[in-house]
């Protein structure tokens, strides 16, 4: 990973660079961070020469080089200068919540819109809202581009941002080309790393955040990490961490919740952490407990499945919605269990406990 004394190198400057690179077999990938362009050696960067060639140069500040699996990813990788602000809000300064249906459905977008207005007046930063949708049975309901305007028409409507969940490269571009917000990767696609890959590269120009939900089955948090790598190293260095419970599920919720692995991630990376309440647990009335553990144990977000009427929604938004006069005040308690969080880790509690 190459550092340049300026934010930016100039074209003969980065050309000169990949000149130098590719006579050891190696290229150049550019991430675009929020204050300044990273160049990343990809390919065997062990060679002296080469990086003393680099270091020769008088406009490269260092050569960093990365024994981890993940060398974007890493904590230790200057992209943990790295900054994003979505919805108004920069994450780590204060909660983002993210609201909003599980499935749009496309007979009933009267509901999607007060829903929408609804999470906004609540408290909402940005409004959540499924357009595609994969479903374990062929026969289920699978979504329906027409609910991709309507997820638009939210966004005209309330001035929120909003997110969408792709499974596919089709559904990728239709969701670049439309410009939504943030783009969602489900847990059945946290591993598919072509199309991880091609997120990165699709999303890097317009810096698009990314929410990368944890696979049911993903072991180590490595894994996890690592697939993230996938996103960053294509270009977009805008990943967000969302733990969603895994399998086996535990008796009584719809999986494992796993708030708990905040901090662990936290350890071994940079990126953000937002969790979801409603696809861990499964069940509205455990969404509330659910989401302050999770702030507890350090997330800095939450993306939560919410309703006007849950009953008469589709897809998971019967079951595991809650409903908008439950949010705003589940986000009072989020900032409550935020500040005490952020008291107990200024005054060093944190550190001290281990």
């Amino acid at each position: 990973m190459i550092i340049s004394k300026a934010p930016v190198l100039t074209d003969k400057q980065l050309a000169e660079i990949e000149q130098i690179v590719g006579e050891f077999g190696c290229k150049i990938q550019v991430i675009h961070g929020a204050h300044r362009q990273i160049y990343a050696i990809i390919g065997d960067e062990r060679s002296e020469t080469m990086v003393n060639r680099l270091l020769g140069l008088s406009y490269v500040d260092r050569v960093d080089r990365m024994e981890s699996i993940y060398k974007f990813m890493d904590r230790r990788s200057d992209l943990s200068r790295h900054r994003m602000k979505i919805g108004g809000v920069e994450l780590g300064q204060e909660p983002l919540v993210i609201a909003g249906h599980c499935t749009i459905d496309p007979d009933n977008s009267a509901a999607f819109f007060e829903t929408a207005a609804a999470v906004k007046e609540a408290g909402a930063h940005v409004i959540r809202g499924g357009v595609w949708k994969p479903r374990t049975s062929p026969h289920s309901f699978q979504g329906t581009v027409r609910s991709l305007g309507f997820l638009l028409e939210a966004r005209e409507r309330t001035g929120l941002p909003v997110i969408a969940e792709v499974m596919d490269e089709a559904q990728l571009r239709l969701a670049v080309e439309a410009e939504v917000d943030m783009l969602q990767i489900g847990t059945r696609n946290a591993l598919n790393y072509t199309l991880l890959a091609e997120v990165g590269r699709q999303t890097a120009e317009p810096g698009i955040p990314v929410l990368l939900k944890r696979s049911r089955h993903m072991g180590p948090i490595d894994e996890f990490i690592a697939a993230a790598e996938y996103i960053v190293a294509n270009g977009n260095p805008n990943v967000i961490f969302c733990p969603r419970g895994t399998m086996p599920m535990l008796d009584g919720y719809r999986n494992h919740p796993d708030e708990a692995v905040a901090p662990l991630l936290k350890e071994k990376s940079w990126a953000p952490v937002v969790f979801d309440p409603s696809h861990s647990v499964g069940r509205a009335n455990y969404v509330p407990a659910a989401s302050l553990a999770a702030i507890a144990y350090g997330a800095d977000g939450l993306i939560i499945e919410t309703h006007v009427d849950p009953i008469s929604g589709i897809g998971d938004d019967p079951k595991q919605s809650i409903k908008p006069k439950v949010l705003k005040a589940l986000i009072a308690d989020v900032r409550v269990v935020w500040a005490l969080r952020s008291r107990w880790q200024a005054n060093g509690n944190s550190s001290d406990a281990a």
